[in-house]
């Protein structure tokens, strides 16, 4: 259905609705973030203030400068290798790539052992990452999906994704009073306008709802799931373990499988309703990082336990961080370091409602703020 004439993506919804029937809620986000023409990520910048959101390598440079240290600890600890691939999935403006890179650049040997790989799908954020890393003068390349970077020369491999999952397509599976029914994107006859509808009852596997939580659904409860996170999740896992390295994993979301409805979307900054203006707002759910973890498990990588973003960054020294670089501010810039500092890790804030996974392969030594391993 790509290279339709159709003036909007809402146009395009409605038509294809309109020939083949409702769609899944995974059809409408790959359609609203990603279409070649319309799609949310190929169109536009939508991070910092000026854009829908703000992550929180833009919120300060301690984020990205204490995630390039422990990349280069992770390194370390693996030997020193000669190369090592720094792999970071869904990257923005590369501001988090960059902080890092400016933290380790004193690293003894690391910015010779470094090849840079960002996993990006928009042209416009491909030339902001570009134009963030060139002071560094580390070689870069650029790949549609993490499965497209080559495994030649056994290189190891440190992974970054930093607010990378929340965006990938999910499914949704309502409990009814017989069975379980997916959740679609519909076009309401009397409007016109798209609106959720429930389809046949289907028969659900662990894949789609966990057996452990099938038998306590109530009717209208709603579970997610995320085919295209296990899948990547289960691709880095293989990967980790052929070549060596680790994974880390930042994202909102629960520690363990639940059900609730997390899907929502994001404009100027302001919540936006889901099937209005597709295209024009970032569409996002809540990450299970148990399913996560499960997939790496599955893959036979190793895992360390889940971690709140404020303990992560504790862990880190932010705290210090912030001490440091308050010695050279002024008043207002002190009280920006103070702001950004409780933003990042209190608990009201993204302290808590943002968590941190760790995954390495079989034969790595676990990374640095790994704890409670599995595997």
């Amino acid at each position: 259905m790509t290279g339709t004439p159709d003036k909007t993506l809402l146009d395009h919804l409605k038509r294809r609705i309109a020939l083949d029937g409702p769609i899944t809620i995974a059809d409408f986000m790959n359609e609203a973030l990603a279409h070649p023409e319309h799609g949310y990520y190929r169109k536009q910048d939508p991070f910092g203030r000026k854009g829908d959101f703000i992550t929180a390598p833009e919120i300060s440079q301690m984020f990205g400068e204490l995630i390039g240290l422990w990349a280069a600890v992770t390194w370390q600890q693996m030997g020193s290798p000669r190369k090592v691939n720094l792999v970071e999935l869904g990257p923005g403006r590369g501001t988090l790539m960059a902080d890092a890179l400016r933290a380790v650049r004193n690293v003894p040997g690391l910015s010779d052992a470094l090849t840079v790989r960002f996993v990006e799908t928009s042209p416009v954020l491909r030339t902001h990452q570009q134009t963030a890393i060139m002071p560094y003068g580390i070689p870069a390349t650029w790949h549609e999906a993490f499965d497209e970077i080559p495994a030649g020369g056994n290189s190891p491999m440190i992974v970054i994704g930093n607010e990378f999952f929340d965006a990938l397509p999910i499914r949704q599976f309502e409990r009814a009073s017989h069975g379980w029914s997916e959740r679609l994107v519909g076009v309401d006859a009397n409007t016109g306008e798209l609106g959720f509808v429930r389809g046949a009852e289907t028969p659900v596997t662990d894949a789609l709802v966990p057996a452990t939580l099938r038998g306590t659904a109530k009717s209208g409860d709603i579970f997610e799931s995320c085919p295209a996170a296990i899948a990547i999740a289960d691709q880095v896992a293989r990967r980790l373990n052929e070549v060596g390295g680790a994974a880390l994993f930042i994202d909102y979301g629960h520690p363990h499988s639940a059900f609730g409805d997390t899907l929502q979307a994001l404009k100027d900054h302001k919540y936006h309703p889901i099937l209005e203006q597709p295209g024009d707002a970032d569409l996002t759910a809540h990450v299970d990082f148990a399913a996560i973890g499960r997939a790496m498990l599955e893959a036979d990588a190793r895992i360390g336990a889940v971690l709140t973003q404020g303990t992560f960054l504790r862990m880190l020294g932010i705290e210090q961080r912030a001490e440091l670089l308050k010695e050279n501010a002024d008043d207002a810039q002190a009280g920006s370091i103070d702001a950004a500092l409780a933003r990042l890790i209190d608990a009201d804030q993204m302290g808590t409602l943002f968590k941190v996974l760790i995954g390495y392969g079989r034969e790595t030594a676990p990374p640095p703020c790994v704890s409670g391993a599995e595997g």
